[in-house]
């Protein structure tokens, strides 16, 4: 899978610091570090989106690989007229799949939390535990953990997600968008001044 990406400034040619320990720094090494954030932020969108790519090469034993999966969870929720955000949650959720599988919502939330609203962000930390209400009780856990949430502001938006979109996703005939089509939406909510 091939996308295009955006030229990114090399940190090479920037100011370095000259501590060995955060004890040694001073005002001026810090002045050099923290405008270089933003050079670092230009480039998680295709970060993102490589990893994103990489859940191609693994189905865990699903009807359909990861990348499919988040494709299809993507789709059918733009397909639904979902805002931008909500589309963006739904691409990336599973990003983490194939790094952290056993706390994979951790990763995706840590992605996104600084560019979503409070719900979109609740819905990604805790899709793993409201996903599990359809085939948790298959593999010896509580198929109704997500109660423990059942107060939560983002209860019904988290259970809404997983119930249309995400437990849905594995429709091997399914035709989604391609990855392609998302570069853009991706970059748009990742970009620097986030």
């Amino acid at each position: 899978m091939s996308l295009t990406t955006e030229p990114q400034t090399s940190h090479e040619d920037l100011p370095r610091a000259a501590f060995t320990t955060f004890e040694e720094s001073t005002a001026e090494d810090w002045a050099k570090i923290i405008p270089q954030l933003s050079t670092t932020q230009t480039m998680v969108a295709d970060r993102v989106l490589g990893l994103l790519a990489d859940l191609e090469i693994d189905h865990g034993g699903f009807p359909v690989n990861r990348l499919e999966h988040s494709l299809q969870t993507a789709t059918r929720a733009e397909r639904d007229n979902r805002d931008d955000e909500y589309v963006f949650c739904a691409l990336i959720h599973d990003v983490g799949d194939t790094l952290a599988p056993f706390n994979h919502p951790e990763i995706a939330a840590a992605i996104v939390k600084p560019f979503v609203s409070e719900a979109n962000h609740f819905m990604v930390q805790n899709h793993g535990v409201f996903q599990g209400y359809y085939f948790w009780d298959y593999i010896g856990m509580d198929g109704n953990a997500r109660e423990e949430f059942r107060d939560s502001p983002h209860f019904d938006h988290t259970e809404e997600f997983t119930r249309l979109y995400d437990q849905t996703a594995f429709d091997a005939t399914y035709t989604s968008n391609p990855l392609e089509h998302y570069a853009p939406l991706v970059r748009k909510i990742l970009k620097a001044d986030g």
